[in-house]
């Protein structure tokens, strides 16, 4: 792919942030974005996921149920590899920016969201549906 839509672009970051957590025994990353795990479901049973994942990530992460609620912990790391979080990761599959969820970001400099899936490892064969 050698162009990105912003999801991808951001699905492509969160990959990279879940990898060092994960090689760092953090445990895995919470994908809260409904907009950027939509996605990563449509490049998941694709022929370019894994030379995707594998160049964000080094290596080729799966994806997997994981359900759960609280603040969410990559946001410190992507602010500093990347910058605060655009607008995309407070956005659901159909387009609907949640204003509160963004404005609560910029007011404390924390998420707390819910989120249903997040990265394994292994290859895309470990990858389960996550109640999008």
């Amino acid at each position: 792919m050698s162009t990105f839509t912003i999801e991808q672009r951001e699905l492509g970051r969160f990959l990279a942030l879940a990898a060092q957590r994960l090689a760092r025994g953090e445990g895995p990353a919470e994908m809260f974005s409904r907009a950027v795990d939509a996605a990563w479901h449509e490049l998941l049973p694709t022929p370019g996921y894994a030379s995707f994942s594998a160049e964000h990530a080094g290596t080729i992460l799966g994806h997997r149920e994981m359900k759960g609620f609280g603040p969410v912990g990559w946001v410190g790391a992507y602010e500093e590899a990347y910058g605060p979080l655009p607008e995309i990761w407070f956005t659901d599959e159909a387009g609907v920016l949640h204003e509160d969820a963004v404005s609560r970001y910029r007011e404390t400099g924390r998420v707390v969201a819910e989120w249903d899936c997040g990265p394994t490892t292994g290859d895309s064969d470990d990858a389960a549906p996550c109640g999008q």
